[in-house]
């Protein structure tokens, strides 16, 4: 099961966070040989998604970067998002974080 975590983005800004992950066992999961990718979505439903970049900042401590310029968190609705993470191979596809993303609107402009 997906760890479940909230992000806080913030309208215009760059966005980035690290996660951590680990197997059933709470032991750092190695990465060599996973792609990360994650998408944030207004619903589970809605066909339009913005893709969060995602890179394996740590592959043998399990450390990944999930980020997002200002250029395109500009873009973003304020909100309520849904969002997920999830780490391809050859073989299998793990979905290793799920949870909601609030976008809070920029004054700045």
């Amino acid at each position: 099961m997906a760890t479940y975590a909230e992000l806080t983005i913030e309208q215009g800004a760059t966005f980035s966070s690290t996660v951590t992950v680990y197997d059933g066992e709470n032991n750092v999961f190695n990465l060599a040989g996973y792609s990360p990718s994650a998408q944030i979505r207004k619903s589970y439903y809605t066909s339009a998604a913005s893709n969060l970049t995602v890179y394996v900042s740590d592959a043998a401590n399990g450390v990944i970067t999930v980020a997002m310029d200002a250029a395109n968190t500009a873009l973003l609705i304020p909100g309520r998002y849904v969002y997920d993470l999830v780490m391809d191979n050859a073989a299998v596809r793990l979905r290793v974080v799920e949870g909601i993303a609030t976008v809070f609107p920029s004054v700045t402009r």
